[in-house]
């Protein structure tokens, strides 16, 4: 089901089915801003990554000595969520635990995705509840997809900083040691069809904590991701759109013990605690 919310400068359609944005639009004249998911190229728009992001070795972990399965990105994208708040502006997602959820993550968890339209900007926030009594791992990652109506080489990415991108290299869809790095002209990065010829672009950390899309060198949209530490740049080859990804955590490494308390990058959250993060998207 699709759930719609609104204000005079934007309109967001977000879907029951993963709290996934399916599309954001410009009142003033249509603009359509999320990729149509053409399954010819990639089938989705907007996923939410939880409670991993990218892969795990052999598509599992494990926790006190017990083996678990996880496929890539997590299970949230594939589940239904719960409407728990809806006003005209803004609307909040939950997903709970259940016994079908802990047979692959044995955790008892809220997670709460709430969309808000404030003026011209979405601002997407994620808040994830311990309800155990022990520490729980988890890992959190949007992967908003962006359309790009003109042919590619129209579109460049234009960062917060000037600075050099260290790129971990995917070997099997694990992150490797071996990494290149980008060197940023003017802070700017030309989207080309060779830059995802090896998959997605992963950065560990950046300086940057915003990233614009530049079509023919003017501004059309910012992604702002203060609260994340990881960012994935992707696209498939061909395809008319780039994702912009905040992530915190990514893949497993190579060199995993595959115990997920010990993966690299994971969140630890206490006790009946709860973790809040958000970005924003704004439309320029």
């Amino acid at each position: 089901m699709n759930i719609s919310i609104q204000n005079n400068f934007l309109k967001a359609t977000i879907n029951t089915k993963g709290a996934e944005l399916n599309s954001l639009v410009k009142i003033a004249d249509g603009k359509e801003y999320i990729w149509e998911g053409n399954p010819a190229f990639w089938g989705k728009h907007s996923p939410v990554l939880f409670p991993i992001v990218g892969t795990l070795k052999d598509n599992c972990y494990f926790y006190e000595n017990q083996k678990y399965e996880l496929p890539r990105h997590g299970l949230a994208r594939d589940m239904e969520f719960e409407v728990v708040q809806n006003i005209e502006s803004s609307v909040t997602f939950s997903l709970k635990s259940s016994e079908l959820t802990l047979q692959n993550y044995p955790f008892s968890f809220e997670l709460q995705l709430t969309y808000s339209l404030i003026e011209n900007e979405l601002t997407i926030g994620y808040s994830v509840y311990n309800l155990n009594d022990a520490k729980m791992p988890f890992s959190i990652g949007a992967h908003p997809a962006f359309a790009l109506p003109k042919e590619i080489e129209n579109y460049s990415l234009s960062f917060e900083k000037q600075e050099d991108l260290k790129c971990y290299i995917l070997e099997n869809d694990l992150l490797s040691n071996n990494s290149y790095t980008i060197s940023l002209e003017n802070k700017e990065l030309p989207i080309t069809n060779k830059l995802f010829e090896k998959d997605a672009l992963i950065f560990k950390e950046l300086q940057s904590k915003n990233v614009s899309i530049l079509e023919n060198g003017k501004a059309i949209l910012k992604v702002r991701f203060e609260d994340f530490k990881c960012l994935g740049i992707w696209s498939k080859v061909g395809a008319q759109f780039v994702c912009i990804e905040p992530w915190l955590g990514y893949s497993d490494t190579t060199e995993t013990s595959r115990n997920i308390s010990e993966k690299e990058a994971i969140l630890i959250l206490e006790p009946n605690k709860k973790y809040d993060c958000s970005f924003a998207i704004e439309i320029l």
